[in-house]
């Protein structure tokens, strides 16, 4: 339940209950279907608390009937949740949590149900179909056994025939349902015209059965005497429980997912103009509102602190178990918990446009895609599986002329061993897992694919401002250039005005000085600088000194010039200490053997000085867009993959043309855009840790596919020659399938990225 969107006092909550009626927020959690007659009715789930055995639905479903406009109210003990059928023209949202409130328990909006049903709903089909399998399967064994123990002549063939017909009654449950996913899945890549993995699963099953009944109501016919429906059930329930564990996995990381989306708050106390407080749904939100987050809340949107001290808990969005100190005017994200005082923040980014939603957004795409791997394996099974099925045929024929009773048993021998689910699982189970293990350690792969681009550097390049150094403690100062007669504090305004048009680092701590200046027609060069005019109609820059084609002798080492009408009055230095672990992540990437370049739009003077600092690493400075894709270009065309880590927008392009890239979290959204993995800690450990766990990934995905292999390699002869029954063929393929996943869930552990 998100207790998030509960009153936080008794005080607010008639407010927060109004608020449920907002057109927005009750979209959250109501969907809208038409009653008799056209007439538009709402749906609505609500998550309960209180609730203490059976007896209270029945309490609460009386206590919402009694709601003039509620047509239907279902409460659901087990699962703390009602749903709700209402007419919107008669009643409202909130008068459904009044009613329960006035029975005595409490209620918020549940807007995750739809995807929490239709997991549940899925898990219990999958549930149902696997304990139908095995239950018929121990009882068919049972049927089967006195044909397995019975000497010569000791079972009368009457009796015999009878086992056989009570088999084919247990086995029929088996196929007609617990064997549906199968048959279903395996017609619709035939209609595709395309086999796949499940055709030769629903084939073996198939020809079992279909041989197996013939050999029940046909002794001695075209299909012999033997029936093999114990090696059918089992087979069936092997897989079956195989797959549903590979479910439970997958729902897992989904509900995992589901936790995370719900962890902002569903209402926010805004200010108003004349300073008093009223509360609004968050997604009422808009840049520049000033809201109040009490202790124990989420920050409602990205911002800046107006009051502190305080601490941040984002756990949740880098994985770090401390809470984060927050001054005023440090930056907090969307969905970070506040820990230490009540604080009022100015909103500056909402909805969509948040750090938090772009993680959401980041995990939902990392999820749904397929690596190359995987797509390989799909290219490779049409033409395995005909062989596989040519291989049946052809040994069913043989057999049919040596031992026509064993015709049958080595054909879906051949189809179940062959079966190469282990081998489509291999490679994607790993990635997903190793995924999954580095999204809770603060890292979030953006593309499957990049774990194992990722594995197989062996050359990075580095951006340094934001990257390296730590731009939210950096400091700027203003140096006045030699007889200049313009105020320090204008030329600080007019700097400030600009800054604050832009995310690079720099830009930050010059903003920091205070009142702006205000501009007009404002424009940034990535990598260069800004310019804009004043209500006087000057025109400002402030950017490099190449880029202003001015030589500034008199200031050594500055970041930018603050130029007015084409006259430099004034230089920008910043102070850049070392983001934590930097020097310790870049050691430790040498000794993997991977060789660090600092790449950086900086002074060449200064990016050389840091290169010093962390150990005499390769650098090059003064380098524009243009020239750090050369640099990468020129690394790739003498066969090194190259990795690069930046964080800024005149990173976008290089981190796109890379083997392999990783931003930093902070950074700006275009650059988070284009890597294929977000450090969201900003934590240059996990730098180092997410090549190591991409290094173990890729050792357990050749583990995994090794072990598919030599399987089917060991298998399929010994299948062929009819010495692996059905019953062992499917044990063995489900058990492959089994040992891949478990493996392949062993790249999520922390272990992985120490490796």
């Amino acid at each position: 339940m998100n207790t998030a969107t509960a009153p936080a006092s008794p005080l607010d909550a008639p407010a927060a209950t109004v608020l449920l009626d907002d057109p927005l927020e009750l979209a959250r959690f109501s969907r809208r279907r038409q009653g008799p007659g056209g007439r538009p009715e709402l749906e609505s789930g609500l998550q309960i608390s209180g609730i203490t055995c059976a007896a209270c639905s029945s309490i609460l479903e009386a206590a919402l009937q009694r709601v003039d406009g509620v047509l239907e109210a279902r409460v659901s003990a087990a699962a703390q949740r009602a749903s709700v059928r209402w007419d919107p023209a008669r009643t409202q949202a909130s008068a459904l949590i009044a009613a329960i409130r006035g029975a005595g328990y409490d209620a918020v909006p549940d807007a995750g149900a739809p995807a929490r049903e239709a997991r549940r709903a899925e898990h219990r089909r999958a549930l149902w179909r696997w304990f139908v399998a095995s239950f018929c399967a121990m009882q068919v064994m049972m049927l089967a056994t006195p044909s397995y123990v019975a000497g010569p002549g000791e079972l009368a063939d009457d009796m015999r025939q009878l086992l056989n017909w009570g088999q084919w009654v247990l086995t029929l449950p088996v196929v007609l349902f617990a064997a549906g996913p199968f048959f279903q899945a395996g017609w619709r890549g035939l209609r595709q015209r395309r086999i796949g993995m499940d055709v030769p699963v629903a084939l073996g099953v198939a020809v079992a059965f279909v041989a197996s009944s013939g050999a029940s109501f046909s002794p001695g016919g075209l299909f012999g005497t033997e029936v093999y429906f114990d090696s059918l059930t089992m087979f069936v329930s092997f897989l079956l429980g195989a797959r549903y564990l590979e479910l439970r996995a997958r729902h897992r990381a989904q509900a995992e997912l589901e936790a995370a989306t719900a962890s902002l708050p569903a209402t926010a106390r805004r200010e108003r103009t004349d300073g008093s407080l009223e509360t609004v749904s968050t997604l009422r939100l808009a840049t520049g509102d000033r809201v109040l987050v009490p202790v124990g809340e989420a920050f409602p949107a990205d911002g800046l602190l107006l009051s502190g001290p305080t601490q941040a808990d984002e756990a949740l969005l880098t994985g770090e178990s401390t809470p984060v100190a927050k001054a005023v005017g440090d930056a907090v994200v969307a969905g970070s918990r506040n820990t230490g005082a009540p604080v009022r923040l100015q909103v500056e980014r909402v909805g969509a446009d948040t750090r938090y939603e772009a993680i959401v957004a980041l995990m939902h795409e990392a999820l749904t895609q397929r690596p190359a791997s995987a797509r390989l394996a799909d290219r490779w099974a049409g033409p395995f599986l005909w062989a596989v099925l040519l291989l049946a045929a052809g040994s069913a024929a043989v057999w049919s002329l040596i031992d026509p009773a064993m015709a049958v048993p080595v054909a879906v021998a051949v189809l179940v061993v062959t079966c190469p689910c282990a081998l489509s699982l291999a490679a994607p189970a790993a990635l997903v897992a190793a995924a999954g293990g580095l999204a809770r350690r603060g890292v979030l792969v953006q593309r499957l694919d990049a774990i194992e681009a990722l594995a197989q550097v062996d050359r990075v390049f580095v951006d340094k401002t934001g990257t390296l150094t730590d731009d939210g403690q950096a400091v700027a100062e203003l140096t006045m250039a030699p007889g200049v007669v313009a105020e320090v504090a204008t030329c600080r305004s007019a700097a400030a005005g600009l800054a604050q048009w832009s995310t690079h680092p720099v830009a930050r701590a010059v903003t920091a000085w205070g009142a702006a200046l205000p501009m007009r027609d404002v424009q940034e060069r990535p990598g260069q600088g800004l310019q804009g005019r004043d209500t006087r109609g000057r025109l400002w820059q402030l950017g490099s000194a190449a880029w202003l084609g001015i030589q500034a002798d008199w200031a050594p080492g500055a970041r930018s010039l603050l130029v007015c009408d084409g006259t430099a009055l004034a230089a920008v230095q910043v102070l850049e200490p070392l983001r934590p672990g930097v020097a310790e992540g870049l050691a430790l990437l040498q000794a993997q053997g991977l060789a660090p370049t600092l790449l950086s739009g900086d002074q060449p003077a200064r990016v050389q000085a840091l290169a010093r600092r962390l150990g005499g690493i390769a650098a090059i400075g003064g380098a524009s867009p243009q020239d750090k894709l050369d640099a990468v270009a020129a690394a790739q065309a003498a066969g090194q993959r190259v990795m690069m880590v930046g964080d800024g927008v005149n990173d976008a392009p290089v981190l796109a043309r890379a083997d392999v890239s990783l931003a930093m979290g902070q950074g700006a959204l275009v650059a988070r855009a284009q890597a294929d993995a977000v450090v969201v800690s900003g934590r240059w450990g996990d730098v180092q840790r997410a090549r190591a766990t991409a290094q173990k990934t890729m050792r357990i995905v050749r583990q995994n596919l090794a072990w598919a292999a030599a399987y089917n390699a060991a298998c399929i002869p010994l299948a062929v020659v009819g010495w692996l029954p059905p019953w062992a063929a499917g044990l063995g393929m489900a058990l492959s399938s089994l040992l891949v996943v478990l493996n392949a869930a062993r790249a999520a552990r922390e272990d992985a990225a120490r490796a």
